[in-house]
Formats: C-alpha cells, sequence, structure tokens
C-alpha cells in the first residue's frame, strides 16, 4: 500500500468517527482530494488507490493534469474550488463536475450562458465570505439572498454553499454559520473544512470535506 493510499484511509476513517461521533451518516461525507500543485506520482498513487474525487483551484492547471487522465479515468469528478474568472468560464464548464466558487452576478450570468452554449448543466455552489474578509473570494452573507436571485433568474443548479473560515478564526463558528445560511434557503450540500479542521466541518454538517496535505502531504 503506497503512502498516499494509507493517508486516504486514515482520512476517511477519521470522517467516519467524526460522522458516527455526532450522529451523521458517513455516507453523507465525500472527501474531496485537493490535488493543486501536486506531482503527477502523489496523483497516480491516489487514483490508483481508487480514489475518483478530486478539487483544483485553477483552471489551466486543472486542465493540463486531468484532460489526459479523464480518458482512462471516466469515473473522476472534478470540483473547481478556487476563484473563478469570467475568462475561463468556457474551460471551466468544459472540464468540472461542480462549481464550487459562485459568488458575483457577473459570474452567475455567465456560467448559465456558457452551459446553454455547451449544453451542460453543472451544479454550483455558492462561495460565502462567513467572515467578511475584504481579500478574500465569496459573496458577502448580507448578498447572500440577491445572488441566489440572480442564479434563480439564469437557471443555475445551485446545490449549496462552501465557505473558507479566516484563518485566524475558530473555524467551528463559520461552519456552524454556513449550515444555518443553507438550511434557512433550503440548501443541503456543505462544502467546508480542510486538513487542519475537516473533523469539526463533519460534526458541522459538512457534505464535503476539502483535504489537501493530509491526502497528499506538503506541496511541492
Amino acid at each position: 500500500m503506497s503512502q498516499i493510499e494509507t493517508n486516504i484511509q486514515k482520512v476517511l476513517k477519521e470522517i467516519d468517527k467524526a460522522a458516527q461521533t455526532f450522529g451523521r451518516d458517513p455516507a453523507d461525507i465525500s472527501l474531496i482530494a485537493v490535488s493543486k500543485k501536486q506531482p503527477d506520482e502523489r496523483i497516480d498513487a491516489a487514483l490508483s488507490a481508487g480514489h475518483r474525487l478530486y478539487g483544483e483551484n485553477r483552471v489551466q492547471e486543472a486542465m493540463g493534469r486531468w484532460a489526459r487522465r479523464r480518458v482512462h479515468y471516466p469515473d473522476l469528478v472534478l470540483h473547481l474550488i478556487g476563484p473563478l474568472q469570467t475568462n475561463k468560464v468556457k474551460d471551466a464548464v468544459a472540464l468540472f463536475n461542480v462549481i464550487e466558487t459562485v459568488d458575483r452576478p457577473k459570474l452567475a450570468k455567465a456560467l448559465a450562458s456558457e452551459m446553454k452554449k455547451q449544453g451542460r448543466s453543472v451544479p454550483c455552489l455558492i462561495q460565502v465570505n462567513t467572515g467578511e474578509e475584504e481579500q478574500k473570494a465569496g459573496v458577502m452573507p448580507k448578498d447572500l439572498d440577491d445572488l441566489l436571485a440572480v442564479c434563480s433568474e439564469e437557471g443555475l443548479d445551485i446545490c449549496g454553499l462552501m465557505c473558507i473560515p479566516p484563518a485566524d478564526e475558530a473555524p467551528g463558528v463559520h461552519f456552524s454559520f454556513l449550515k444555518t445560511l443553507a438550511e434557512d434557503r433550503g440548501l443541503k450540500t456543505l462544502s467546508m473544512g480542510m486538513s487542519g479542521d475537516y473533523q469539526k466541518a463533519v460534526a458541522a454538517g459538512a457534505t464535503y470535506v476539502r483535504v489537501g496535505s493530509a491526502v497528499f502531504g506538503a506541496r511541492q
């Protein structure tokens, strides 16, 4: 068994344990292996271990890594978890299975238009800036309903919310806040939690956890 496979199994066991501790079904939680900036040998080890769900931050990097691998792994599921510029929307819609970072009306409209052109319906999440940090992507909580209205008008399939808590604050508060925002709006998908706090995210109701270094080791 490779070190990557060992790491994946460890993370999955900890997800299961956290889910059971807080009365959740482990089957409701999926592990997104964050593959950004990882070397090919680590990616191939994860694929050999049977893992098929990956998250990428940049469209161009993801295309270089995954376009050729889709031929050999047709069951790959790719999530875009980094900010998306409107000039990258065409490639993003073509490559990704889920886009987690819708955060402004202009992007929502561009995505909806491109999906119609390509004949694809790609599920999306809205990224919420729960810490209201000026330098960080994500819609401000007070503007969430307006953005949801635009997405609905454009026909986007918004299935949930995503957040990245401030690095210097307790993440659990932000996870609970995101869950409340989602529940109040009838959204069931929550993408939250990374290598250092995914167990807390599971406790708060995450359905996706985005784990990089705990799976692959430190980025090179």
